[in-house]
């Protein structure tokens, strides 16, 4: 059947009220099934109403058959998923190996169609082509995969039990045009409904919203499209009914109330069908936004107004891989709007109509996409493999009609939500004519802009698109290509790919945002990493990634790309997120606060705006901030608090709260925040300590006092033995092994993509394998009047050989003050990072510090991170990104202690503020597990005070390095001072 609006119709307005309609019946549950590998191995006859299928399996639908026990789920990025398996022409479907599933449920029917009624079955979603009978009768076939196939029945079907039948195909003609970056599952992963339609039935309706300046006065118009002999009344509810002019319904609407993200009202707008005798068929809700959206002025702008996309691609995926319930699609936007996202890309395909619904409701803007994306046959072309006559779709005539199919499918089902701002063509399908008539077709329907990223690779025909959109494209690059080309505005439709830990220098683009109006935002690559729930040998839960089910070609963890992690819940690097996207640019003075409203509609009044005075975690004052700045204003207040004179460190933080509660956060949920460290200078001088005692033994140096002993070793090169609290046995042993310098962590998802375990190589060796220089000076002992210095020289097995040392000055009361130098061999790279290793037995584990959190943060990911002290299990801090790697670690830290349930422990300080890191394994531990359940069993506490780690980067995960201010010097000598204490 042609596609359609996607309203729904009732026999009242009472039953419409109940959001329960007698036209429609959703067919999921228990389906019988048949699996077989390939079409040729399917079973025959099946559909007919004689065929036993009663011993088959039974299945769910919605689901896919590859989280039900059959075929297997295969992760791929760019591959197709045939490739090196089968030589197929383009178009060509597999038939070695291509699943098919067989599906048969029983349809009751009480009573046949009257006169001039029609019943139809629309399968949401099957994947990715289906056929179709009722009671034998050959009914239809689809392979649209992510927009309905609907077909008519009404020929078919008897009273009473009547045999649906369907065959679904994991791969067909069409997938050649489904080579999204996701798992390929196949099956039917979206719900079936069964519809009736009356005599007079609303097919199909088109809401238009006209709203020219000064958006005082809208005319919304609704065209509709009648089945049978009828007509169509309409009510806007608190306007008025709806004239007909030119057969489409109108209204005026009086200083409408205009839909926005900050505000997404909606009207109601009802109609009524009725028969030839005035009997009313049905009555058809319709939710209306009255906006407006386009290019104006050469920028993209909501309701006169630029705008700037905060965003996030987002694949509908869950523990269920594509099947994805309302409740758990509310429950994401939710989320989103509380991290103060506005916008999402479909990527890549049209999701849900009910995505689109809660969209409208809560607010955010949508670009929808088209289901398309040829990137295999893209990268042939790209790369040279092949000529641009042999780009698909490019300008194969054979594709434009399918193409347009889908445009055609699309455009008709979601055109009336108004949270849809922007067509899409499609994804990394190169360019050409055919992409160039489905953007044409977008246009002469609609008056949404059209997007394309592809015009970038193939710049034959820019009309495709009407904005600049690229994917990855450095911040820095962005602003050179606008000094030059002004003609349309500029989106990154992917940018800031956050795979693994990552997210590294993403507020450059937030910056350019903001001061370049060419530069309208982006959108997050991407929402939630695609994982499968598995168990191993052992029956441990753990989520696999490309190759974990056994397929190939894969790409291993490449899904794992997400804010969220699988399980929908956030990851570290929302908290970066939150603070770039938020609506409020803050700057704190000692006295004063200037704000800056990012918001296009919201004054700040609208907020409950808090400032806050801490030292060192806890509250000294707090004060609410009366604050007034119009959107796109800025406005200075003064600070309601003062800082005290007492000597110390302080955080001054202003937060901004929302007053009411939401749909998407209760009150006082914070929608932005500042913060500033302000030190007062003056230190109180610490009593005079004596000297400890030194024994100066054969191979050993002890070091003493009243509550400690450390060991040095001249043997082994370095502190082998720190006992503090004295007992009778001697006194509590920290360490469980010698601390060393430590220049390497487990290589990041980034680094990978860059080639750095190449480039670092040397020093995962000068980590691991430091050699004390053999000199019988060495350690060189120094006595000062109130403590003992000892100075241990290493070499590094680098090419060429690296230097370093480590000072140990040991003070009375067994306080080690540590400085660490390094340089670095001629010609060496930078170094992943710079600091020491040092391992305690495993009950020490309570970790608490003042530093930069709560979350995990780097050097290149620290905006959202805030200072204050924090507690966290040691257990708790390794990341549980698919694979595991360097994470976990905390910037600007001034102290922090690791202690077990007596309190006993050890302190680590560094006034000026250092990166900290305290894990159950160690880097190279991390390194070898391909996934958290791999890790070893917890032996010991890993901490790791380190003046950098290498910042994680992010413009892209396959060859963008971190950027230059985010990494440690190369050249000359580096120095690191730390000090560490017992505690007890």
């Amino acid at each position: 059947m042609p596609a359609h609006s996607d309203h729904r119709w009732f026999t009242s307005a009472e039953e419409a009220a109940t959001g329960a309609s007698s036209f429609e019946r959703c067919l999921n549950g228990l389906w019988k099934f048949h699996y077989a590998r390939n079409p040729s191995s399917t079973p025959a006859g099946f559909e007919s109403s004689a065929y036993d299928t009663s011993g088959w399996d039974d299945i769910p639908v919605p689901a896919h058959i590859q989280l039900q026990g059959y075929d297997r789920p295969q992760y791929a990025n760019v591959q197709y998923p045939w490739d090196g398996h089968e030589t197929l022409e383009v178009g060509e479907a597999p038939s070695l190996f291509n699943p098919v599933g067989s599906y048969v449920t029983t349809v009751v029917v009480d009573e046949a169609p009257a006169e001039g009624e029609r019943l139809s079955i629309s399968f949401k979603g099957a994947e990715s082509g289906i056929a179709v009978w009722l009671n034998g009768t050959f009914i239809g076939y689809g392979e649209d995969t992510f927009t309905p196939s609907e077909f008519d029945i009404t020929d078919a079907v008897v009273v009473g039990e009547n045999k649906l039948a369907a065959q679904v195909f994991k791969w067909t003609s069409a997938s050649w045009m489904e080579d999204q970056d996701f798992y390929r599952f196949s099956g039917i992963f979206r719900d079936v409904m069964l519809y009736r339609r009356p005599r007079a039935h609303l097919e199909h309706l088109e809401v238009s919203v006209d709203l020219p300046d000064p958006l005082d006065r809208a005319t919304v118009s609704v065209a509709t499209e009648l089945v049978g002999d009828g007509s169509v009344t309409a009510t806007l509810v608190g306007v008025g009914p709806l004239s007909e002019v030119d057969g489409v319904l109108t209204v005026e609407v009086d200083q409408p109330r205009l839909w926005s993200a900050e505000d997404p009202y909606l009207y109601d707008l009802v109609l009524e069908v009725r028969e030839a005798d005035g009997a009313v068929t049905e009555v058809v809700p319709q939710r209306v936004g009255i906006r407006r959206f386009g290019i104006e002025d050469g920028l993209l702008r909501i309701n006169g107004k630029r705008i700037v996309f905060t965003g996030v691609n987002r694949h509908e995926f869950g523990l269920q891989g594509r099947v994805m319930s309302r409740e758990q699609t509310e429950a994401d936007i939710q989320l989103i709007k509380a991290n103060g996202l506005n916008s999402v890309r479909t990527s890549h395909y049209p999701n849900n109509s009910f995505f689109y619904e809660l969209c409208d409701e809560y607010g955010l803007y949508v670009i929808d996409e088209m289901n398309l994306e040829t990137h295999a046959m893209w990268d042939k072309v790209a790369h040279g493999v092949v000529d641009v006559e042999e780009a698909l779709p490019g300008d194969r005539p054979e594709w434009l009609e399918p193409l347009l199919d889908r445009a055609v499918s699309m455009v008709r089902r979601d055109r009336n939500h108004p949270s849809i701002v922007i067509w899409s063509c499609g994804n990394e399908s190169f360019g050409g004519t055919n992409i160039l008539e489905v953007s044409n077709y977008f246009r002469s329907v609609d008056n949404r802009p059209v997007h394309y990223e592809g015009v970038h690779w193939d710049p034959r025909y820019p009309e495709t698109t009407d904005m600049v959109s690229t994917m990855y494209t450095p911040a820095d690059d962005i602003e050179a290509f606008l000094k030059t080309n002004r003609d349309k505005p500029y989106v990154l439709c992917e940018f800031a790919h956050a795979m693994g830990n990552s997210f590294g220098a993403v507020d450059k683009y937030l910056d350019l945002a903001y001061r370049e109006p060419l530069f309208q935002g982006g959108f997050i690559w991407d929402f939630a990493d695609q994982a499968i729930a598995l168990k191993d040998r052992y029956g441990r839960d753990y989520f696999g990634y490309g190759g974990d089910c056994g397929e190939a070609p894969h790409d291993s963890e490449f899904c794992g790309n997400g804010i969220l992690f699988a399980d929908h819940t956030p990851t570290p690097r929302m908290q970066e997120v939150k603070y770039l996207y938020q609506g409020f640019a803050t700057r704190i003075n000692a006295d004063s606060v200037t704000i800056t409203n990012r918001m296009l509609f919201t004054d700040t009044s609208a907020y409950d705006a808090v400032a806050t005075l801490t030292r060192e975690g806890v509250a000294v004052a707090s004060a609410g901030l009366e604050t007034a700045v119009a959107p796109g204003e800025t406005e200075t207040y003064p600070l309601p608090l003062s800082i005290p004179q007492e000597p110390g460190e302080y955080a001054i933080e202003v937060s901004y709260r929302l007053r009411e509660a939401t749909r998407w956060a209760p009150a006082g949920h914070e929608v932005g925040w500042e913060q500033v460290a302000v030190a007062v200078p003056g230190v109180v001088a610490p009593a005079a300590l004596p000297a400890p005692e030194v024994v100066d033994g054969i191979h050993n140096i002890g070091v003493r006092g009243a509550h400690f002993e450390a060991l040095f070793s001249r043997l082994y090169g370095g502190l082998v033995s720190y006992r503090y609290g004295f007992t009778p046995d001697g006194g509590h042993e920290l360490l469980k092994s010698m601390p060393m310098p430590n220049f390497w962590h487990a290589p990041t998802s980034n680094e990978k993509g860059w080639g750095a375990p190449f480039l670092d190589g040397d020093w995962l060796l000068a980590s691991r394998y430091a050699r004390p220089l053999r000199d019988p000076k060495n350690p060189v002992v120094t006595r000062l009047d109130d403590s003992v210095v000892l100075t241990f020289a290493y070499e590094l097995p680098t090419r060429p050989v690296s230097g370093c040392e480590i000072a140990y000055r040991v003070f009375g009361d067994g306080r080690v003050e540590v400085t660490v130098k390094v340089r670095p061999g001629d010609g060496l790279g930078d170094l992943p990072e710079y600091g020491m290793l040092f391992s305690i037995d495993a009950d020490y584990k309570a970790l608490r510090w003042y530093g930069e959190g709560p979350d995990e943060c780097y050097v290149d990911r620290r905006g959202g991170a805030r200072l204050g002290v924090y507690s966290a299990d040691v257990n708790d801090m390794l990341t549980p990104y698919l694979r595991p790697q360097e994470s976990g670690s905390r910037t600007g830290v001034r102290w922090a202690e690791v202690t077990d349930s007596g309190g006993a422990g050890i302190r680590f300080e560094c006034p000026g503020g250092m990166e900290f890191s305290a894990l159950p394994w160690s880097p190279f531990e991390i390194e070898n597990a391909p996934h958290a359940i791999d890790l070893p069993p917890v032996q010991r506490t890993w901490i790791r005070p380190a003046l950098m780690r290498r910042g994680v980067a992010g413009d892209d995960s396959w060859g963008a390095e971190t950027h230059p201010e985010y990494r440690l010097p190369a050249t000359g000598e580096l120095v690191f001072t730390f000090s560490f204490v017992g505690i007890r």
